[in-house]
């Protein structure tokens, strides 16, 4: 750690050696960062009905930290801008881990307006979750970017799956502590963002976007994408805020309609984790595609997956928790497909000066959407039921396709 610094200090930094050292410490906070992403995903969504006795505002926790989350993907932005990635995504770690504190004292006093509060907060763990993408992309080489993106992002796969299959268990274990059961994983979430934010700040040394701009400064005459500057930003953004939306709307009302259709806490666990995994397991796949195919075209391959998952949420039959997993799982793949392409996209066109700035703003797009896909898919189920709520998703997903169609077209 210690050679690395000073070599980055006197210009001579080996780039592959820091960019093994950030990738390995970036893998290890995100596994720990993904089961406490898991927990709000499991039951944020029956906790507010249990504790509002009404679907209609259902989606309304994943509404609340997703907007959470867009408030601290601007603040992680800047932090990140003016001090590195190490204190910016340490903190959002640690405000996330604030926020589930929150949430079980919430439950205890059986407040939903605290309950609202902790949720916003708790959002901070989402947006630095995915900020940790961005950093591991600051030290790869260009034509490794979506490889090295990838690599954080299928890290989260192993907290993200173990999270909602430990509901029951840390549910048992919130009743023992004098807690509302679905309470329980957001205990496992406390601890995990604060386990997080403790691994970032120790080891993230050095912090790879500071060495990346060190870099960038003594070679100035380095050919790099990222200094042609726009094209890939607009479809980026958009190919991410789509995949966002849909992929949080459906992804929120699916526990509460197969809660509302017989099936248990174990059962609706098993297919969010599923879906967990599909969103980030295969992301070394991606990361090999849009290395290879370029990151529209894969882009475009998120849109049409998301619509088969739309399709296939829709026809599942209610008692079949197989096709419910199947469609949960087309659900994450496209949205891993839109995330790993439109990331791609914007890293390369925005310059090392004001990435970081840049990818924050991009974000907060990213989490307003996600608010709206989750607050307003409890309006859509309780008007006209679940299955209007996925074939319309899948279908707005499709927009995905003239937008890289019309950035294609101004070339």
């Amino acid at each position: 750690m210690t050679s690395i610094a000073a070599d980055a200090a006197a210009g001579t930094a080996p780039r592959p050696e820091a960019q093994r050292r950030v990738l390995a410490v970036l893998v290890s906070s995100q596994i720990l960062s993904g089961a406490g992403l898991a927990a709000g995903v499991t039951v944020g969504a029956l906790l507010a009905q249990d504790m509002l006795g009404s679907t209609d505002l259902a989606g309304l926790p994943s509404a609340l930290f997703t907007a959470g989350s867009a408030l601290a993907a601007v603040a992680v932005g800047r932090i990140s801008q003016a001090r590195g990635r190490r204190p910016g995504l340490a903190a959002g770690y640690l405000t996330g881990a604030v926020g589930s504190a929150g949430v079980i004292a919430a439950a205890v006093a059986d407040s939903p307006v605290l309950l609202f509060i902790a949720l916003f907060l708790y959002g901070a763990g989402t947006a630095t979750n995915l900020q940790a993408r961005y950093a591991g992309a600051d030290l790869a080489a260009p034509a490794h970017r979506a490889r090295a993106v990838s690599t954080v992002l299928v890290a989260t796969t192993l907290g993200g799956v173990v999270g909602p299959n430990l509901a029951a268990p840390t549910g048992s274990l919130a009743r023992h502590l004098g807690i509302p059961a679905l309470a329980g994983p957001f205990l496992l979430a406390g601890v995990a963002y604060a386990l997080a934010a403790l691994v970032l700040t120790v080891w993230l040394r050095p912090d790879p976007l500071l060495l990346a701009r060190s870099l960038d400064l003594r070679q100035p005459t380095e050919a790099s994408p990222a200094r042609t500057g726009g094209p890939g930003l607009i479809p980026g953004s958009l190919t991410m805020i789509l995949t966002q939306l849909v992929m949080v709307a459906i992804m929120t009302m699916t526990p509460v309609h197969m809660h509302d259709h017989g099936h248990g806490t174990a059962a609706s666990g098993l297919v969010i984790a599923i879906h967990v995994g599909a969103m980030y397991l295969p992301s070394p796949l991606t990361g090999r595609l849009v290395d290879r195919h370029g990151s529209k075209t894969v882009a475009v391959a998120s849109g049409l997956t998301l619509l088969a998952a739309g399709i296939t949420a829709a026809v599942a039959p209610e008692d079949s928790v197989a096709v419910l997993a199947l469609a949960l799982a087309l659900l994450g793949l496209g949205w891993n497909l839109g995330l790993v392409s439109g990331t791609s996209m914007i890293t390369d066109a925005v310059p090392l000066a004001t990435r970081a700035k840049t990818q924050g703003t991009v974000d907060v797009a990213i989490a307003i959407a996600g608010a709206t896909g989750g607050l307003s898919s409890g309006v859509v189920v309780a008007a006209a039921g679940y299955p209007v709520l996925a074939l319309t998703g899948g279908v707005l997903a499709l927009a995905i396709l003239p937008a890289i169609a019309a950035d294609a077209s101004n070339r």
